[in-house]
């Protein structure tokens, strides 16, 4: 693999024009894992008449999703949006999702995984590339993957301007999950699969490793937590004072209002910013849990206050409530 960085080998895999946009795929292969079979694809958005690249933005995409969820082939989606705008974007793609190769342990891949490992080895890329601390955008998966990073304190203030979750949460309860019995079984019936399906399930184009929700389970378990082995993220989310801003939709029945705000309110150092996209709170409509990125209302409402949030550090005055 030959090397663009002087940190681990990173494959510059394609560099093509896209409309008014440059679009740079790069492998990496950080080796900082056990599994050192791990490359990551990153891919670059910028103007192509863009001389100096701007200010980072990485964004980290959710469950049974890719790249495509932030930028589709017509170069439509939030990246672009950003990119236009002046912004450095760059789009990671987890373990065996999109560009990104699946791993020799794919199957036992977790969150813990992807925020001990990937995202401080993505931050070291990005910071080298552009010399400055990057912004970051998660989604679902993606913003619980980016918490678990800042409450694990895997990504530093040199890593981190600032953090946004959108539809993000552990907190919903699912109550048979607390009997121990329900839980020993249902961990020992997945021990026979090595991924879930997200086209089967009508969830996603990509599959999930079954290691990500044996890991769930041991969150929601009866005296479970938020955190692995060495760490609890939860805790550890206290002490972070990057800014953050937390994002809900009322329509989303999968990550609810409530539950993305007990997450929001774990943040209790950092300057913070809690918004729900309901009609109301003076919106069009009330969000879904992919509609409140992904629709032309997201296009009109949402990527204005995203692009607000990352150049001014707070939201419009009319949308600064808690």
């Amino acid at each position: 693999m030959q090397s663009s960085s002087e940190l681990f080998p990173v494959a510059l895999i394609s560099a093509e024009l896209r409309g008014d946009l440059s679009e740079d795929v790069y492998r990496l292969k950080p080796g900082n894992s056990p599994d050192y079979s791990v490359e990551l694809a990153l891919t670059r958005l910028g103007h192509a008449n863009q001389e100096n690249r701007g200010v980072p933005v990485i964004l980290l995409h959710g469950s049974f999703s890719n790249r495509r969820f932030w930028y589709s082939p017509k170069c439509i989606g939030l990246g672009p949006y950003l990119a236009r705008a002046g912004f450095d974007v760059w789009i990671a793609e987890m373990r065996g999702h999109g560009l990104s190769p699946r791993n020799q342990a794919y199957s036992r891949n977790t969150v813990a995984d992807y925020a001990r490992y990937d995202l401080p080895a993505i931050a070291a890329f990005v910071r080298e590339q552009n010399g400055q601390a990057p912004h970051w955008v998660g989604h679902s998966l993606g913003g619980i993957t980016l918490a678990a990073a800042l409450g694990g304190h895997y990504l530093g203030e040199e890593d981190v301007a600032s953090a946004a979750l959108f539809g993000s949460q552990i907190s919903r309860i699912y109550w048979p999950l607390k009997v121990p019995p329900v839980e020993w079984g249902s961990r020992l019936l997945l021990k026979g699969f090595r991924h879930v399906s997200g086209s089967r399930l009508k969830r996603g184009p990509e599959d999930e490793p079954i290691g990500l929700v044996r890991e769930s389970l041991r969150w929601h378990r009866l005296f479970g937590r938020f955190g692995d082995r060495q760490r609890d993220w939860w805790a550890g989310m206290a002490d972070v004072r990057m800014p953050l801003l937390a994002v809900s939709a009322a329509g989303d029945m999968q990550d609810p209002t409530w539950a993305c705000r007990k997450l929001y309110e774990q943040f209790v150092s950092a300057p913070r910013a809690f918004l729900e996209l309901a009609q109301k709170k003076g919106f069009n409509s009330d969000y879904g849990h992919v509609e409140m990125l992904v629709s032309k209302e997201a296009q009109q409402e949402v990527w204005p206050l995203v692009e607000h949030w990352l150049r001014e550090g707070q939201l419009p005055a009319e949308q600064a409530h808690d």
